[in-house]
């Protein structure tokens, strides 16, 4: 198999156990075995497995009676029944108690890679169904990276080597250049492309529970934790995790972070044992971290962990060969979206798009595609439908702009309403912003405010 995977190996024999190992890892699998029901309880809480080989008999103990303990420790996992005393009356109670396969010894090594190989492509559709699912819902709209400038074209060729390695990466850049976006193109270039995408948004966590979102937590460990919780790196096992904007990780989450990143392992909060997770990092700031780290926000010795291989994503105005494809891609995208059909840019949107400076990036692009798919009362696209009425601003609020839904200039002083320019107002200071945190933060503002001014004003 392609995709690298993850198998616990649980029988009393030696010899099967070498010998299962030695199968596997011909097929890309990283093995642990074990020879007792306790040792296969310990692996299961410090490490996630995709396949189990469960066998019947240990010892003097029937691995029956551990397989609901491992449904439970790791839901969905895949457990292979193998045993040597094989009947139709034991495949069957080991099929209701949740295995998904029973191999009789002995057994060929392609029964063996057979078996696995079917609950390992199952698990990569349903993660492949459930990010399609996501992303469909989510609609991004999201940037195509076909290039017509030479400079960013050697820069995504560099980026393919890195993705190939399993190095941490620092993705550098601008707000709203599509460091999240690129992330996601990262992964499918990397060997872990049928592995889980994890984000974590360190804006949008609070101090205190920073640690127990990447890391999980035990029942008990702080007020309102009534049930253990894993964290995002396991749910990122065998995949990538990226931590979206850094900077804003806590003392105590960047202790954890620097930790994890030197041996793989780490601790859930309020518990004491160590559990190790094979996770592919990408970090992603808009911060100058040598700026935090001078400022002392952000520990030296992480930025040293983090600062492998840094790549830094041009901002809009570096790529003028693609501001006009870019703008027909989201044109396309929300056409579709809107159900709308044969839209076009004037001559004179392409000639705005083209010289404007773009200081919100990708972002405010697209944010300034869909207004007009959504507000132009015509087929041709003008600049006042992109909200750049009066030709180019770049002032945001100091330069000329359009009331939502009508083709009237309005500047501060004049007689238009107060919601009027709150809208506007709103939809550049998000579209500029790296977060809605970040936005309500500008607008003095909570979050909670803000997404109901935005759903007010049609903006959600």
């Amino acid at each position: 198999m392609d995709t690298v995977w993850s198998a616990l190996v649980i029988d009393d024999d030696p010899g099967v156990r070498q010998s299962l190992r030695l199968c596997l890892e011909a097929d890309n699998a990283r093995v642990l075995g074990v020879g007792t029901a306790a040792g296969a309880l310990d692996a299961l809480e410090r490490s996630r497995f995709d396949v189990v080989f469960l066998d019947l008999w240990l010892q003097s103990e029937s691995g029956l009676t551990v397989l609901p303990e491992i449904l439970r420790r790791q839901p969905g996992i895949g457990v292979i029944v193998v045993t040597a005393f094989a009947t139709f009356e034991s495949a069957v109670e080991a099929m209701k108690m949740g295995a998904v396969d029973y191999l009789p010894k002995p057994f060929t090594p392609e029964q063996v890679r057979a078996a696995a190989k079917r609950i390992v492509t199952a698990n990569v559709l349903k993660r492949q169904l459930t990010e399609l699912q996501h992303r469909l819902d989510q609609s991004e709209g999201e940037s195509t990276f076909e290039t017509r400038s030479p400079a960013f074209a050697a820069f995504l060729e560099n980026a393919g080597r890195a993705a190939a390695s399993d190095a941490v990466l620092l993705l550098r850049g601008e707000s709203g250049t599509g460091k999240t976006v690129f992330a996601r193109w990262i992964r499918k270039q990397s060997r872990r492309a049928d592995g889980p995408f994890v984000t974590v948004h360190c804006p949008m966590l609070s101090s205190d529970l920073m640690s127990s979102t990447l890391f999980g937590h035990k029942k008990g460990a702080f007020t309102g934790a009534v049930t253990d919780s894993a964290g995002k790196v396991e749910e990122a096992e065998g995949g990538t995790l990226l931590l979206d904007e850094v900077a804003d990780l806590s003392a105590d989450a960047q202790a954890r972070l620097l930790r994890f990143l030197h041996d793989r392992t780490y601790e859930r909060l309020g518990e004491a044992k160590d559990r190790r997770a094979d996770v592919r990092l990408i970090a992603a700031t808009n911060r100058p971290l040598e700026d935090e780290v001078r400022s002392g926000r952000f520990r030296e010795d992480l930025f040293f962990r983090l600062n492998v291989i840094t790549l830094t994503l041009p901002p809009l105005r570096d790529r003028r060969e693609d501001l006009m494809p870019l703008a027909q891609h989201y044109l396309q995208f929300f056409e579709r979206r809107q159900g709308r059909q044969n839209l076009a840019f004037a001559q004179r949107s392409e000639q705005v798009i083209a010289s404007y400076s773009w200081p919100g990036n990708l972002r405010q692009l697209r944010n300034a595609v869909e207004r007009a798919v959504i507000l132009s009362p015509a087929q041709v696209i003008e600049p006042a439908d992109l909200g750049m009425a009066g030709g180019v601003s770049e002032a945001g609020m100091e330069g000329p702009l359009e009331a939502a839904g009508t083709r009237t200039k309005m500047n501060i002083g004049d007689n238009i309403s107060l919601e009027q320019i709150e809208r506007e107002h709103i939809a550049q200071v998000v579209a500029r912003s790296a977060s809605f945190e970040a936005a309500a933060r500008v607008l003095g503002i909570d979050v909670t405010t803000l997404q109901r001014k935005r759903k007010r004003y049609g903006l959600a």
